[in-house]
């Protein structure tokens, strides 16, 4: 039977002392050799720590000033302010070490360490970055206190391991680690979670949506399918209607981002349709001048007019439509107004001699025989006698 030699470790440890023994000693006669350079080197790299640890400063300064640029100040800020120390050291060592003539161990060396705090400083940057304008977003728009802003733990959560999870691929790559494999099962694992919990990210990205693009805020009436109200409450998994009826309606982010929203709040104005018939007897010259009537009776009222004018022959009436705009999104001032313009019509139109038809119904009452009963008395016919 063949003998089968033994694997070869996968860390062998024993050469450890003799590769850090090589880097002390090429860092010894590097230094030996210019150290002027090294010098300088060492100054220069001071001074770029010590700016980098005042722009530092400068953050934490950002961060107590919330009216400076909108409030965007205080997200670059905060960003600026988690500048790791270590980043700051091996940035300002990969500046010099070049200039220094550092030999070939210590510049790998130099080089790996800065990549690893680069790629590392490069997540935790783009984590504040992105919750600090979540987070600005929620205050701006009013949305404090509710639930939305206590699903910011989970929100942390979750850009926080994507980011230092992809931080992490990276600096392996640049180990010369085979992250295929790995790739691949974080892929795996993330489209398993993602089919797990598909509806509760799928309600907290609307949310994210409402917050970002801004559809409607609290406070604000709308209007989709049959529902109208005043949005109570923008939560992480659904939004909360005060409908004008009376109930509360909620329904989830999702399903509301999926329907055609009707914005009242913002609208300028709210307009009203009326339709108005008067009598086919009415002169032409009545109703030549009735649309510049209409248009004195709404102005009159405070209304501006979109339209008035000759709409139609009805079955019994001279139709003409009244499209008027009352200012503001006010339903209440709006109904008041259409009142009191058809009040004022009534007026105008009886003062004029102008009449609205309306349906009418004759009655006919038959006596037994068949003939007809009159509703007022009957009078007979006088005779006349002709003296011959």
């Amino acid at each position: 039977m063949a003998k089968t030699s033994p694997k070869a470790p996968i860390f062998d440890g024993s050469h450890i002392p003799d590769q850090v023994e090589g880097v002390v000693d090429a860092t010894y006669d590097w230094v030996q050799v210019y150290w002027l350079k090294v010098l300088i080197a060492i100054g220069a790299g001071a001074v770029i720590v010590l700016a980098l640890l005042w722009v530092r400063r400068l953050g934490d300064r950002l961060c107590r000033k919330p009216g400076f640029a909108g409030g965007w100040g205080v997200i670059l800020g905060h960003a600026i302010a988690r500048t790791n120390l270590f980043f700051i050291v091996t940035l300002a060592a990969q500046l010099v070490s070049g200039y220094a003539g550092a030999p070939g161990e210590v510049a790998k060396t130099i080089s790996f360490l800065f990549t690893v705090a680069s790629v590392f400083q490069a997540a935790i940057w783009a984590r504040e970055l992105i919750l600090g304008t979540i987070e600005h977003r929620t205050q701006s728009e009013h949305y404090s206190g509710e639930a939305l802003l206590s699903a910011m733990g989970l929100i942390r959560l979750l850009v926080t391991a994507v980011l230092f999870a992809i931080a992490l691929v990276v600096v392996l790559d640049n180990l010369g680690v085979n992250v295929t494999g790995l790739v691949a099962g974080l892929g795996v694992g993330g489209i398993a979670i993602g089919l797990a919990a598909q509806g509760i990210f799928g309600d907290l990205f609307a949310a994210l949506a409402i917050i970002f693009d801004r559809p409607f805020r609290r406070g604000d009436k709308i209007a989709y399918d049959n529902t109208t109200g005043i949005i109570e409450a923008i939560g992480l998994k659904s939004t909360r209607i005060r409908a004008f009826t009376g109930e509360l309606r909620i329904i989830s982010n999702r399903n509301l981002l999926d329907k055609e929203i009707q914005n009242q709040t913002v609208r300028q104005h709210v307009r009203i349709s009326l339709m108005i018939g008067v009598a086919y007897e009415t002169p032409p010259e009545t109703l030549a001048r009735l649309p510049q009537l209409l248009t004195e009776i709404v102005e009159g009222e405070g209304g501006k007019v979109a339209r008035a004018g000759f709409e139609s022959f009805g079955a019994s009436s001279l139709d003409f439509a009244l499209q008027f705009d009352v200012p503001g999104d006010d339903w209440a001032t709006a109904h008041d107004t259409r009142n009191r313009v058809l009040v004022s019509l009534m007026k105008r139109f009886a003062a004029e001699g102008i009449s609205i038809p309306y349906p009418t119904q004759t009655t006919y009452t038959a006596a037994p025989d068949g003939t007809l009963v009159m509703p007022y008395p009957q009078v007979q016919p006088v005779e006349v006698h002709r003296a011959d």
